[in-house]
């Protein structure tokens, strides 16, 4: 095994985790909250990715060249706007079915799915979309007396460092602010937080909403380290995401990411060493074998029935 190719599949393999994380977080935040998994979470993200194509082309339009005012920009307004999107999804779809059987949303959760896939289909087109490279060129980094070396764009290093504050500050937030404390008490006890004081209608929009910022983050970033996308992509990577919150124990901010990033380097080992054809396979075979052994995820907590 060459110590170069070992090295340059840790590189990517990283770089596709904290992109699963991002979009982990949004399943574990909601999955802590309120117990549902909104599995339209995966279409919030693609959702950004066609916002980042439309926000570059509209700087474009208006002739503006410079490319740290235009990543801002577009990271800022595809937040925004992804950020409505998860507001409306919970307003109009989820909260109508918070006190139903626990069925409904789920099943609720998968049509809005399919709605936001061919909402996305008709209105931009089937075909794969792309956007331009904006952070071009790389730099290497030499790993041995060889001369052997691994090289890392720029939009990599961008997509790593973005992730890790976003994880930062997300952390701070829910351990040093009150609306972290009041996403803790909604955790732990809805009814008794609601008698405290506590909106918890409001927090739990909250939680809706910074699950659609991280997604759009993680669109954005990784649209312009790809390139191209389709309206397809929302199922594939939100299904991996949360496989990355399963793994990570779902309910676990930390965990998300760790998970995130163990499934970014098993992917990325398999499909450099063994067969790129069936790194998903491996992937979701490295699910179950931590299910069978640890069902609750690598720092989930085992959940206890109240009597």
């Amino acid at each position: 095994m060459e110590p170069s190719i070992l090295a340059q599949q840790t590189v990517n393999g990283l770089v596709l985790g904290t992109s699963y994380g991002l979009i982990a977080i949004g399943y574990t935040m909601v999955y802590g909250i309120i117990g549902m998994i909104n599995f339209a979470h995966g279409e919030i993200y693609m959702v950004s990715a066609y916002l980042t194509a439309i926000f570059l082309a509209v700087l474009a339009s208006f002739g503006i060249t410079s490319v740290p005012f235009t990543l801002v920009v577009v990271l800022a307004a595809t937040i925004c706007v992804t950020a409505l999107h998860g507001w409306f999804l919970e307003r109009i779809a989820y909260r109508p079915l918070r006190n139903s059987t626990r069925l409904a949303p789920l099943i609720t959760a998968i049509g809005l799915s399919l709605v936001l896939q061919n909402y996305v289909r008709l209105s931009q087109g089937a075909r794969s979309q792309g956007i331009p490279t904006l952070l071009q060129g790389s730099f290497a980094i030499p790993i041995d007396s060889h001369g052997n070396l691994i090289r890392i764009t720029h939009v990599q290093t961008l997509i790593v460092i973005v992730a890790l504050l976003s994880m930062a500050v997300l952390t701070f937030i829910m351990h040093r602010t009150s609306l972290g404390r009041a996403c803790r008490a909604t955790e732990q006890d809805r009814i008794m937080a609601s008698l405290l004081g506590i909106d918890t209608d409001r927090v739990i929009a909250i939680v809706f909403i910074i699950g659609a910022a991280m997604a759009a983050i993680a669109g954005v970033l990784v649209s312009l380290n790809y390139g191209s996308f389709d309206f397809h992509i929302g199922f594939v990577t939100g299904i991996k995401a949360f496989t990355a919150a399963v793994l990570g124990g779902i309910g676990s901010l930390p965990g998300a990411m760790l998970g995130g990033l163990i499934l970014g380097l098993a992917e990325s080992f398999f499909a450099g060493f063994v067969n790129s054809d069936y790194k998903d396979v491996f992937a979701f075979s490295l699910l179950v074998l931590i299910l069978i052994f640890r069902p609750s995820g690598l720092l989930g907590q085992p959940q206890i029935t109240k009597v």
